[in-house]
Protein backbone atom coordinates (compact mmCIF):
# COMPACT_ATOMS: atom_id res chain seq x y z
CA UNK A 1 0.00 0.00 0.00
CA UNK A 2 0.97 3.19 -0.63
CA UNK A 3 2.46 6.00 1.86
CA UNK A 4 3.15 9.55 1.96
CA UNK A 5 6.86 11.01 3.15
CA UNK A 6 8.51 13.93 4.54
CA UNK A 7 7.25 15.98 1.77
CA UNK A 8 3.82 14.97 1.63
CA UNK A 9 3.96 12.87 -1.83
CA UNK A 10 2.60 9.95 -1.41
CA UNK A 11 5.56 7.04 -1.74
CA UNK A 12 5.01 3.46 -2.47
CA UNK A 13 6.29 0.74 0.40
CA UNK A 14 7.47 -1.62 -1.66
CA UNK A 15 11.15 -1.48 -2.90
CA UNK A 16 10.84 0.71 -5.65
CA UNK A 17 14.31 -1.12 -7.65
CA UNK A 18 12.14 -4.59 -7.65
CA UNK A 19 8.40 -3.04 -9.07
CA UNK A 20 9.25 -3.27 -12.13
CA UNK A 21 9.61 -7.36 -11.78
CA UNK A 22 6.27 -7.40 -9.96
CA UNK A 23 4.06 -5.27 -12.38
CA UNK A 24 2.90 -9.40 -13.32
CA UNK A 25 1.91 -9.61 -9.70
CA UNK A 26 -1.03 -6.57 -10.05
CA UNK A 27 -4.25 -7.14 -11.85
CA UNK A 28 -4.22 -3.82 -13.32
CA UNK A 29 -1.70 -1.48 -14.00
CA UNK A 30 -2.39 2.18 -15.14
CA UNK A 31 -0.06 4.72 -16.41
CA UNK A 32 -0.06 8.55 -16.30
CA UNK A 33 0.50 10.07 -19.60
CA UNK A 34 2.09 13.49 -20.07
CA UNK A 35 5.25 13.41 -18.16
CA UNK A 36 5.27 9.29 -17.89
CA UNK A 37 4.62 7.38 -21.08
CA UNK A 38 4.86 10.71 -23.74
CA UNK A 39 5.77 14.24 -23.46
CA UNK A 40 2.68 16.60 -25.09
CA UNK A 41 4.58 19.51 -26.89
CA UNK A 42 2.90 22.01 -25.16
CA UNK A 43 4.10 25.08 -23.56
CA UNK A 44 1.96 25.18 -20.50
CA UNK A 45 2.53 28.78 -20.10
CA UNK A 46 1.10 29.62 -22.99
CA UNK A 47 -1.94 27.29 -22.41
CA UNK A 48 -2.14 29.26 -19.22
CA UNK A 49 -2.00 33.01 -20.82
CA UNK A 50 -4.89 31.36 -22.98
CA UNK A 51 -7.19 30.47 -20.37
CA UNK A 52 -6.54 33.76 -18.94
CA UNK A 53 -7.85 35.97 -22.18
CA UNK A 54 -11.21 33.85 -21.69
CA UNK A 55 -11.61 34.98 -18.13
CA UNK A 56 -11.02 38.70 -19.67
CA UNK A 57 -13.68 37.99 -22.48
CA UNK A 58 -16.38 37.24 -20.26
CA UNK A 59 -14.49 40.64 -18.32
CA UNK A 60 -14.13 38.07 -14.99
CA UNK A 61 -11.23 38.59 -12.28
CA UNK A 62 -9.06 35.39 -12.32
CA UNK A 63 -9.19 33.76 -8.78
CA UNK A 64 -5.44 32.58 -9.76
CA UNK A 65 -2.78 32.68 -12.86
CA UNK A 66 -2.36 29.15 -11.98
CA UNK A 67 -3.81 26.55 -14.75
CA UNK A 68 -5.44 24.10 -13.35
CA UNK A 69 -6.94 26.29 -10.68
CA UNK A 70 -8.35 28.51 -13.03
CA UNK A 71 -10.19 25.20 -14.53
CA UNK A 72 -11.22 24.20 -11.15
CA UNK A 73 -12.92 27.80 -10.82
CA UNK A 74 -14.19 27.80 -14.44
CA UNK A 75 -18.08 25.86 -13.16
CA UNK A 76 -18.10 28.54 -10.43
CA UNK A 77 -17.46 31.25 -13.34
CA UNK A 78 -20.01 29.96 -15.84
CA UNK A 79 -17.10 29.34 -18.76
CA UNK A 80 -16.22 25.62 -17.86
CA UNK A 81 -16.57 25.08 -21.66
CA UNK A 82 -14.40 27.77 -22.50
CA UNK A 83 -12.07 27.15 -20.67
CA UNK A 84 -11.91 23.44 -21.33
CA UNK A 85 -11.37 24.12 -25.10
CA UNK A 86 -8.86 26.67 -24.44
CA UNK A 87 -6.63 23.88 -22.89
CA UNK A 88 -8.05 21.04 -25.08
CA UNK A 89 -6.68 22.65 -28.20
CA UNK A 90 -3.20 22.90 -27.06
CA UNK A 91 -3.24 19.54 -26.04
CA UNK A 92 -4.67 18.21 -29.30
CA UNK A 93 -2.06 19.78 -31.00
CA UNK A 94 0.45 18.81 -28.66
CA UNK A 95 -0.45 15.18 -28.92
CA UNK A 96 -0.06 15.05 -32.57
CA UNK A 97 3.77 16.49 -31.88
CA UNK A 98 4.75 14.56 -28.45
CA UNK A 99 7.68 12.29 -28.15
CA UNK A 100 7.49 8.89 -26.28
CA UNK A 101 9.27 8.39 -23.22
CA UNK A 102 11.38 5.47 -22.52
CA UNK A 103 9.00 4.47 -20.19
CA UNK A 104 6.83 4.41 -23.19
CA UNK A 105 9.41 2.46 -25.21
CA UNK A 106 9.49 0.16 -22.90
CA UNK A 107 5.64 -0.58 -22.70
CA UNK A 108 5.85 -0.68 -26.17
CA UNK A 109 8.42 -3.25 -26.46
CA UNK A 110 6.48 -5.56 -24.09
CA UNK A 111 3.15 -5.17 -25.71
CA UNK A 112 4.92 -6.09 -29.23
CA UNK A 113 6.66 -9.48 -27.29
CA UNK A 114 3.63 -10.76 -25.72
CA UNK A 115 5.07 -9.50 -22.64
CA UNK A 116 2.89 -10.64 -19.75
CA UNK A 117 3.36 -7.82 -17.45
CA UNK A 118 2.77 -5.33 -19.99
CA UNK A 119 -0.43 -7.01 -21.87
CA UNK A 120 -3.08 -4.59 -23.06
CA UNK A 121 -5.57 -6.62 -21.16
CA UNK A 122 -4.39 -5.15 -18.09
CA UNK A 123 -2.75 -1.93 -18.56
CA UNK A 124 -4.88 1.55 -18.79
CA UNK A 125 -4.16 5.65 -18.72
CA UNK A 126 -5.31 8.06 -16.22
CA UNK A 127 -4.15 11.56 -17.25
CA UNK A 128 -4.95 15.12 -16.42
CA UNK A 129 -4.85 15.62 -19.94
CA UNK A 130 -8.58 15.34 -21.99
CA UNK A 131 -9.34 12.09 -23.22
CA UNK A 132 -9.35 12.97 -26.69
CA UNK A 133 -5.34 14.47 -26.52
CA UNK A 134 -4.79 10.87 -24.78
CA UNK A 135 -6.10 8.79 -27.63
CA UNK A 136 -4.02 10.37 -29.79
CA UNK A 137 -0.89 10.64 -28.53
CA UNK A 138 -1.08 7.10 -27.87
CA UNK A 139 -2.50 6.17 -31.43
CA UNK A 140 0.50 8.83 -32.58
CA UNK A 141 3.17 7.14 -30.46
CA UNK A 142 2.36 3.62 -30.99
CA UNK A 143 0.97 2.84 -27.98
CA UNK A 144 -2.54 1.59 -28.99
CA UNK A 145 -1.70 -2.04 -28.79
CA UNK A 146 -0.33 -1.48 -25.29
CA UNK A 147 -2.88 -0.15 -23.48
CA UNK A 148 -6.67 -0.58 -23.18
CA UNK A 149 -8.76 1.83 -25.45
CA UNK A 150 -11.80 1.35 -22.66
CA UNK A 151 -9.35 2.19 -20.02
CA UNK A 152 -8.07 5.64 -21.05
CA UNK A 153 -9.70 8.14 -18.67
CA UNK A 154 -8.45 11.92 -19.24
CA UNK A 155 -9.67 14.34 -17.26
CA UNK A 156 -12.77 14.78 -18.60
CA UNK A 157 -14.03 11.25 -19.18
CA UNK A 158 -15.45 11.42 -15.62
CA UNK A 159 -16.82 14.43 -13.35
CA UNK A 160 -13.50 14.48 -11.49
CA UNK A 161 -9.81 14.95 -12.16
CA UNK A 162 -6.59 13.91 -10.29
CA UNK A 163 -5.69 14.50 -7.53
CA UNK A 164 -8.97 13.53 -6.87
CA UNK A 165 -9.16 9.85 -7.13
CA UNK A 166 -12.14 9.40 -9.39
CA UNK A 167 -10.52 9.15 -12.59
CA UNK A 168 -7.38 6.35 -11.50
CA UNK A 169 -10.65 4.33 -10.31
CA UNK A 170 -12.21 4.44 -13.35
CA UNK A 171 -9.67 3.11 -14.93
CA UNK A 172 -8.94 0.23 -12.60
CA UNK A 173 -12.45 -0.75 -12.96
CA UNK A 174 -12.29 -0.63 -16.93
CA UNK A 175 -9.53 -3.19 -16.87
CA UNK A 176 -11.35 -4.99 -14.92
CA UNK A 177 -9.57 -4.80 -11.53
CA UNK A 178 -9.86 -3.34 -7.93
CA UNK A 179 -7.85 -0.85 -6.39
CA UNK A 180 -5.99 -3.19 -3.36
CA UNK A 181 -4.68 -4.93 -6.69
CA UNK A 182 -3.51 -2.36 -8.95
CA UNK A 183 -0.70 -0.42 -9.35
CA UNK A 184 -0.31 3.55 -10.52
CA UNK A 185 2.80 4.58 -12.15
CA UNK A 186 3.08 8.44 -12.52
CA UNK A 187 5.40 11.34 -12.51
CA UNK A 188 4.14 14.17 -10.09
CA UNK A 189 3.31 14.78 -6.91
CA UNK A 190 -0.74 14.83 -7.94
CA UNK A 191 -0.57 11.57 -9.51
CA UNK A 192 1.16 10.33 -6.11
CA UNK A 193 -1.46 12.05 -4.01
CA UNK A 194 -4.22 10.09 -6.26
CA UNK A 195 -3.17 7.11 -5.79
CA UNK A 196 -3.01 7.03 -2.19
CA UNK A 197 -6.65 8.83 -2.08
CA UNK A 198 -7.51 5.78 -4.05
CA UNK A 199 -5.70 3.18 -1.73
CA UNK A 200 -3.51 2.30 -4.86
CA UNK A 201 0.30 1.08 -4.65
CA UNK A 202 2.17 3.98 -6.67
CA UNK A 203 5.51 3.71 -8.07
CA UNK A 204 7.36 6.60 -9.62
CA UNK A 205 8.18 6.13 -13.89
CA UNK A 206 11.84 7.22 -12.42
CA UNK A 207 12.32 4.58 -10.29
CA UNK A 208 10.79 2.00 -12.81
CA UNK A 209 13.44 3.28 -15.14
CA UNK A 210 16.15 3.06 -12.37
CA UNK A 211 16.28 -1.13 -12.49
Amino acid sequence: MSGVDADGAARDSRDPVALGSRLAGYDAVVYDLDGTLVELAVDWDAVADAVLDVYADHALIPPTEELWGLLGAADEYGIRAEVEEAIAGHERAGARESTRLPLGDRLAAGAADGDAADSRSRVGVCSLNCEEACRIAIEARGLDDAVLSDAIVGRDTVDSHKPDPESLLAAIDRLGGVPEDALFVGDSRRDAVAAERGGVDFAWASDLLGE
